[in-house]
């Protein structure tokens, strides 16, 4: 049994919803669990959405939404023929649970109505893929992971209740399988106990790809990207970045700890608990070898840069030159968790405490009003934080010439540049 992921960029066309057919076709003996994000550029469409209801502008919100519809129904227009007809109710039934709640007004955190309604975004995709792999030939059951993967109210970056998910695989998924070598379905996405939608964080469909591939003991699990493999750092952003064959899960959690977008950084643990290989592949060109991460050493390493943009500081002080102890930091780290705000990097001084987080405006406001309770706060935007593992002389001046750089932190392994 096997696990297939494929991302946004795997079916951002119909060419590429096309591409899927001749990959699955390849593994036509086998029973396969496949998790399919939002196509394209879908989630950034649907956050502009929640940002819009949320500020008021009930009017633009519906207009942008209505965008997203009218794509994602040509979509399936120009794919489907006997199987249009479903899939068209299937996906009006989505739309309305998204304008139902975009006709009212917000009364709750921004954080829940972004899952209500970024998460269509994989119940479209999915919609389509699962209503074109059957129409070609392929078929499959598709399934509401929400159905499935029950998690807590951390809205945006929810965990998941391994026990009662588990429960749910056997029941719902496992016969499935049994009857059909496809199961097809949502990455990214659950539910509370109470059916309200959330998130897994960004580039979570990797991470549903893993518990899937745990729970059900897969043999591998396999994610297919637009890029021939893992690379040592984004191609998009570094034009001549390498290709990595071989990696370990070690060296993998650390890249996934740093930001780097290639494996969401919850996917490797249920792998590795189980000693399931995990393969990065490119759908452009399934021949291409891709990349392997394992169990086994691997020495050697090029170099690993991830840049991650739209970086805050925020620059706490002590009022009367007291220390900023384990008191104060206690209490940092106390708003953090009650934020559920995660920093990229953090450090301690003898009157300050520095901490570089994403710049999510919402909980940046509310860690700064809480923390100026006890120490003086301010804020800088606008930052890249620069990570490099496996650094050396070289690569350090080439990426930090020019660069006007405010914080540096390193070890014999890993180096790190806050940079404006």
């Amino acid at each position: 049994m096997k696990v297939f992921k494929f991302g946004g960029a795997s079916v951002n066309s119909i060419d590429r919803i096309k591409n899927l057919v001749p990959i699955m076709k390849h593994w036509d003996k086998e029973k396969i669990v496949v998790i399919v994000s939002a196509m394209g550029k879908t989630t950034n469409a649907l956050e502009k959405v929640a940002d819009a209801f949320y500020t008021g502008k009930k009017e633009e919100a519906l207009q942008l939404f209505d965008q997203v519809k009218q794509q994602h129904l040509t979509t399936a227009k120009h794919l489907l023929v006997t199987h249009y007809l479903p899939c068209e109710a299937q996906l009006k039934d989505f739309f309305t649970e998204v304008e139902w709640l975009l006709h009212d007004s917000p009364v709750r955190d921004y954080d829940y109505y972004y899952d209500q309604v970024v998460c269509a975004g994989e119940l479209f995709s999915t919609s389509i893929v699962s209503a074109y792999l059957n129409e070609a030939g392929v078929g499959n059951k598709w399934l509401d992971i929400r159905d499935i993967f029950r998690t807590d109210d951390d809205f945006r970056d929810a965990s998941i209740d391994w026990e009662f998910t588990k429960q749910k695989v056997d029941e719902l998924v496992v016969p499935e399988l049994n009857k059909n070598n496809i199961v097809l379905t949502q990455g990214f996405i659950g539910a509370t106990d109470e059916n309200e939608s959330t998130t897994l964080g960004r580039e979570g469909s990797d991470y549903t790809a893993a518990v899937f591939a745990n729970m059900l003991d897969a043999d591998s699990q396999t994610i297919w990207k637009d890029v021939e493999s893992v690379m040592n750092a984004d191609p998009k952003q570094f034009p001549d970045a390498l290709s990595i064959p071989e990696l370990n899960y070690n060296e993998v959690i650390e890249m996934a700890y740093y930001g780097a977008q290639v494996i969401h950084p919850k996917t490797i643990k249920p792998l590795q608990n189980k000693g399931i290989p995990l393969f990065v592949k490119c759908f452009l060109d399934p021949s291409l070898p891709g990349t392997v991460i394992h169990n086994k050493p691997f020495h050697n390493l090029p170099p690993i840069i991830v840049l991650k943009e739209k970086q805050a500081l925020l620059e706490m002080n002590s009022r009367d030159f007291s220390f900023v102890g384990e008191q104060h930091v206690g209490h940092l780290y106390h708003l953090f968790e009650k934020l559920h705000i995660k920093p990229n990097l953090t450090q301690n001084g003898a009157i300050s405490f520095l901490c570089v987080l994403d710049d999510r405006t919402e909980k940046i406001e509310k860690l700064a009003l809480e923390a100026s309770a006890f120490l003086d706060v301010q804020v800088k935007k606008g930052l890249s934080l620069l990570t490099i593992r496996h650094y050396n002389k070289e690569i350090v001046e080439k990426l930090t010439a020019g660069k006007s750089l405010l914080l540096r932190q390193q070890t014999p392994e890993t180096v790190q540049f806050l940079l404006s």
